[in-house]
């Protein structure tokens, strides 16, 4: 098979959302103008560098979390484990404007250190982020489109001791849900090792990657 999105894929439902997956999912916290906080999921996320390590988040439309990230140049990312689920999906609606996410998910908050945008408390990770680039974004042929990037630079990063072993951030025990195509979304439950041609056939601890 082959299509050109212009022309459309013929298929019940569109696949190009589930050949790129699974994607870690962006649950971002940021405060409004008005010092109000705002939380929601974005599956249009990932890592885009590591030194300085910086991280991602596309919105399409300009919705809070967009508009916040920009007007105040920071946002956190929290990341949304297995056990936190549902919470996350519910932090997901559209609620209006100034309502808090984390009040209808029953989570609670907690301060970050660099940023004034709080966190989410129960999450195994957060990254504290200052905004250092965000564009609209344009299609092939220069026309603007109704959608965002916002990327951020890592300043902080807060770790659940729980899941830290031997020194590694133990993402199995951690379970970090990630969203694939149509419904559909996956748990990471199992990892496995391997060499890169560059590791010269042994890895030691704390190389870093290349």
């Amino acid at each position: 098979m082959f299509y050109e999105p212009r022309l459309g894929h013929g298929l019940p439902h569109d696949p190009f959302k589930a050949i790129i997956a699974p994607r870690p999912i962006g649950w971002i916290s940021t405060l409004d103008a008005e010092g109000r906080p705002n939380l929601a999921p974005y599956s249009f996320f990932n890592a885009v560098h590591s030194r300085p390590p910086m991280l991602a988040f596309t919105s399409e439309t300009m919705k809070h979390s967009a508009a916040n990230a920009i007007a105040r140049g920071e946002f956190v990312f929290n990341l949304c484990s297995r056990e936190l689920f549902e919470a996350m999906n519910i932090s997901s609606g559209a609620l209006p404007e100034g309502e808090s996410e984390f009040a209808a998910a029953g989570l609670e908050t907690a301060p970050s250190r660099i940023v004034k945008a709080p966190r989410v408390a129960a999450s195994p990770a957060a990254l504290e982020c200052r905004v250092a680039q965000s564009m609209q974004l344009r299609d092939a042929d220069g026309e603007p489109l109704q959608g965002w990037l916002i990327i951020g630079q890592v300043v902080g990063v807060h770790i659940d001791e729980r899941f830290l072993r031997d020194g590694r951030f133990d993402t199995a025990a951690a379970q970090p849900v990630a969203r694939c195509g149509y419904r559909d979304y996956a748990a990471v439950t199992e990892l496995f090792d391997a060499l890169r041609p560059t590791d010269g056939g042994a890895y030691i601890l704390g190389q870093r990657d290349r």
